[in-house]
């Protein structure tokens, strides 16, 4: 290269304080880790929160729109416009529950079937992608730690629900 080619300038770096900050690290981290997977999951014809979505059907715990909707902390109109896309894929059906006419019950279609089983490969590739600086028992402890955070700060993990 001569010296008047010119070069890309190298990225600039973060602040070390920022940097020494493990908040600001998980941030930074959650954005890059939606960041690369959401185009992945668009290639799939899905978004993540159908993926999330499909994963609570199979578990066949909770059919009606509300019970998804509080299940994953979704805003229940938010839900619909989701079930109305997993619906126009074919990858889920609603019917009005017989025994209360105001609910709609959600079941997963074959097709969606099939689809829950290539977004299960895909995020296990995510997953493997993106920790892959992570040996195996580094890769448990970190989710280990991440659990044991969002069970403090995230109701929707914690083990046994607060009582009413």
């Amino acid at each position: 290269m001569n010296a008047t080619t010119p070069t890309t300038p190298p990225p600039t770096k973060f602040p070390e304080e920022l940097v020494s900050s493990s908040l600001f690290l998980l941030k930074r981290l959650g954005m890059t880790a939606k960041e690369q997977s959401v185009g992945r999951y668009e290639s799939a014809g899905v978004h993540p929160y159908h993926h999330a979505i499909l994963v609570l059907l199979d578990e066949g715990s909770r059919v009606t729109q509300g019970s998804i909707a509080d299940a994953l902390g979704y805003d229940k109109g938010q839900l619909v416009g989701l079930l109305d896309e997993l619906e126009d894929a074919g990858l889920v059906e609603r019917r009005r529950d017989p025994s209360d006419r105001r609910r709609h019950v959600v079941r997963m279609t074959p097709a969606g079937a099939k689809m829950l089983a290539r977004l299960r490969t895909l995020s296990a590739e995510l997953d493997d992608e993106f920790f892959g600086a992570l040996d195996p028992a580094e890769r448990e402890q970190l989710h280990r730690l991440l659990l044991r955070l969002a069970e403090q700060h995230l109701p929707h993990c914690r083990a046994t629900p607060p009582a009413s």
